[in-house]
This record gives structure tokens, C-alpha cells and sequence, in this order.
């Protein structure tokens, strides 16, 4: 039987998961009679373990004689969690999801002491192997892990805790991988990682995320599209500004990892920019790339946010010209810094987190009306959907996924784009 994989948060958890199907494969669990599902978990907010242990319970429901199986940063950083639930029967952590054997550790392949929960100390791994991956399945474009962990402490952030520190893919590696999935027919590759703008620190000679950018254009000439994940802009280094502005087969879309835009409460989250930074580097790269679009993910409700604080992130969105926003109401995680501080009303965190996806909602809406008559280039993901080099969303009749089409924008309806086909370039 097949071994379905559950996929929560990240892209980097998204190409994990390939990994985990293919171990999983060579560890047996598809000979188990009952199947077997695998849940990949998010710890980033509160929410996104309550999801997952949603998604445990209706896979025991629908799935009575499966084994289950909890893995990602929720079961890294609170195993106990998972291991009180009788629906699972084995929790893996981020480091041994990774690793064939440690499937094998279920009852049913004879182990001799089997362990339900099998997580050891994130910290103590030092190195990130590369993780060959022939294929997304279900997408037109690929992801490639360049970089795991993180060294930073923000106050809010759970995730180093789940992940380790930060551990570089040799560029090598990362090369061979890209230069793999375009020969498998990819038209655009993702670099990944949890804070994939310290790529590097940790290899010899220190190369920055730029040189590998710059490396990947120059030895895989025939990949069409390069992206990049969310970056912390304070890390952008020069040959990446570079790129951006030299290299139009880097994609011109950069989330941002922002997270407010009040200085006091930056300090507080412990971040290393301040709203003047970020506004700059927008200007920088927009002087560099005129086309550029950008991104951020914003926290509401930090605890000690005042309503002029939180206004601070209301203008901000303009003041960067953002238009892709992720937005999170702020979620206390037991273990970190701000958990304990003075929170917030639950009912007005949840209230300006509303008022700050209209705000966003506002501009996307600006940014779609901005390309109305333009030629775009778009990478078809579905049929009849794709998105641009800008990561905007458009729909487009009668391409097949992986296609990249020239197209003229006709109009939009507030969520997409909308857009007739001028040339065509099959995959």
C-alpha cells in the first residue's frame, strides 16, 4: 500500500516530504497491510499544532488499521505531545524523518526494544546532508534545500529549537541537485531554507547566498527560473544585489521575513533590522530591479503592542510597497522569551491581525490593477493557473503545467489575474 504524507507549513517541510516518501519506501512501510500515513508538522504557531492534531485524529478515523506516523518541527519540540495521543504509533524527529531505519523502528519489523518516540537533541547536529530529490510530486516547480537551522534567537520564534542551529548544503551539492530537476523536466527551481540568508557561514571560505545564486545561473545555463524563499534582508549580501539586478533568470519576487514595523517592538522580538532598514533595502532593490515584488511575513499582536506601535506596521506596508503578505496574530510559544511577557486580549490580537490582512488585501489588490494591460511571463502550476515572475497569480486557458507562457494581462477579479496567451514555451 502507499504511504501518504501530510504536509504542514514550509516549503522546506514540502521537500522534506519527498524525502520522507522515498525513505519511507526503502524502510518497507509500503508492505505494511494497513498502510501507513506520515504527518509533517509545523510548530511555528499554537495553531499549527492544533492542526496537526486535527489531522492525527481523522487519519486514525479514515485510516482504522494504518500505523501513524508524527514527524516535523511540532514532534521535534514537543514529542510528548504526540506520544500522549494513542492514535500515533511512532514520533520521529526533524533529524531522523530523514533517515530510513528509524521507520523501521515500528513493532511490525521485528525490533527488539521498539521506542515510540525516537527524537534526539537537534543541537548536536552539525552538519545538513544533501538530500537528492528527482521530483515534487503534484509540482511544476521544485524546491531545493540549501540550508537547515537557525542561529538567531528571536523572541517569538520556536523554530531554532526544532531545527538546530544553522548548517549549510555544500554549493556543490546544491548545484548537482538543480542540474538534476531541470534535466527532469523543471522549468523553475526554489532555494529553501529556515533562514536561507546565512548560507554559507558555516562552509569553508564562508560563501554568501549570493555567490551560490550566481554559481547556479552560471553552471545549470539551461534552468529558466531561479527563486528564492523568504530571506532576512539585513543578510543580503552584495553579489546578491548583484544578481538581482544582472541576472533576469532570478526572479524578481523576495519574501520578506519582517515581522513589524514599530522599532521598539523589533527590539523586543529581537530582530537585527529596524523599519529604516527594510524600507531601504525595498528602495535599493527596486532602484536595482524595477519589477520587483515583494512579500513580508508580519506578526500581530506582539506582546506590549500599543495601538501606535501597530500602526507602524499598518504604514509599513505601503512604505516598502508590499503586496504579498503573510499574516500571523501573534501565538505565545511555552519556551520562548515571549511567551513570557505581558500578552495581549486574545479577541484584539485577533482584531488587528484582521485589520492588517485588509490593509494587505488593499494592496494586492493595487499591485493586480498595476499590471493590467502588461506583458508577463508565467509558469504554469495547474491547468488553467500559473503566476508570474512576480509570484502573482494568473489564469490562463489551455497551457499544461510546467509550460512557461508569454501573456498580456487583461484584467483581474481581485484575487487573480487574468490573461490571454502571446507565445509559448513548452517544458
Amino acid at each position: 500500500m502507499a504511504v501518504d504524507v501530510l504536509t504542514f507549513g514550509c516549503r522546506l517541510n514540502a521537500y522534506e516530504s519527498e524525502v520522507i516518501k522515498r525513505e519511507a519506501k526503502v524502510a518497507g512501510l509500503e508492505e505494511l497491510a494497513g498502510g501507513a500515513v506520515v504527518i509533517n508538522t509545523c510548530a511555528v504557531t499554537g495553531e499549527a499544532v492544533r492542526q496537526a492534531r486535527q489531522a492525527i485524529r481523522k487519519a486514525r478515523r479514515e485510516n482504522p488499521d494504518a500505523r501513524i506516523i508524527v514527524t516535523g518541527c511540532a514532534a521535534q519540540t514537543e514529542p510528548g505531545t504526540f506520544d500522549a495521543m494513542d492514535e500515533v504509533d511512532l514520533v520521529l524527529g526533524n533529524e531522523e524523518k530523514l533517515k530510513a531505519h528509524n521507520y523501521r523502528a515500528l513493532p511490525d519489523f521485528g525490533v527488539n526494544q521498539f521506542e515510540k518516540v525516537r527524537v534526539n537533541d537537534i543541537m548536536e547536529v552539525r552538519e545538513t546532508a544533501s538530500h537528492m530529490v528527482e521530483s515534487i510530486e503534484g509540482r511544476a516547480r521544485a524546491f531545493v534545500q540549501v540550508q537547515n537551522g537557525c542561529d538567531h534567537r528571536c523572541t517569538f520564534c520556536i523554530i531554532p529549537y526544532g531545527r538546530g542551529n544553522s548548517r549549510s548544503v555544500p554549493m556543490g551539492a546544491v548545484v548537482d541537485q538543480v542540474r538534476q530537476l531541470v534535466g527532469n523536466g523543471y522549468g523553475e527551481v526554489v532555494l529553501t531554507g529556515v533562514d536561507l540568508t546565512s548560507f554559507g557561514a558555516d562552509l569553508p571560505g564562508s560563501p554568501r547566498l549570493g555567490r551560490l545564486v550566481a554559481t547556479i545561473l552560471r553552471e545549470v545555463p539551461e534552468l529558466r527560473r531561479l527563486r528564492l524563499s523568504s530571506i532576512d534582508s539585513i543578510e543580503a549580501d552584495e553579489d546578491l544585489m548583484r544578481a538581482l539586478a544582472e541576472e533576469e533568470r532570478l526572479m524578481p519576487h523576495l519574501h520578506l521575513s519582517l515581522q513589524h514595523g514599530d522599532d521598539m517592538i523589533l527590539k523586543r522580538m529581537k530582530r537585527r533590522h529596524l523599519r529604516a532598514d527594510a524600507i531601504e533595502f525595498c528602495e535599493r532593490v527596486r532602484a536595482l530591479r524595477p519589477d520587483a515584488v515583494f512579500g513580508a511575513d508580519i506578526i500581530a499582536g506582539f506582546p506590549t503592542e500599543t495601538e501606535a506601535m501597530f500602526g507602524n506596521s499598518l504604514k509599513i506596508v505601503e512604505e516598502c510597497g508590499l503586496t504579498h503578505l503573510h499574516v500571523f496574530p501573534f501565538s505565545p510559544r511555552e519556551g520562548t522569551p515571549a511567551a513570557r511577557m505581558p500578552q495581549l486580549d486574545r479577541a484584539l490580537v485577533k482584531e488587528r491581525a484582521a485589520r492588517l490582512r485588509a490593509v494587505g488585501d488593499v494592496a494586492y489588490a493595487r499591485h493586480l490593477a498595476s499590471l493590467d494591460g502588461t506583458r508577463q511571463r508565467i509558469l504554469i502550476e495547474r491547468p488553467g493557473l500559473g503566476r508570474t515572475e512576480g509570484f502573482t497569480l494568473a489564469a490562463l486557458e489551455g497551457a499544461m503545467p510546467g509550460d512557461i507562457v508569454e501573456v498580456r494581462i487583461t484584467g483581474h477579479d481581485g484575487e487573480r489575474l487574468t490573461a490571454v496567451a502571446v507565445t509559448q514555451e513548452a517544458a
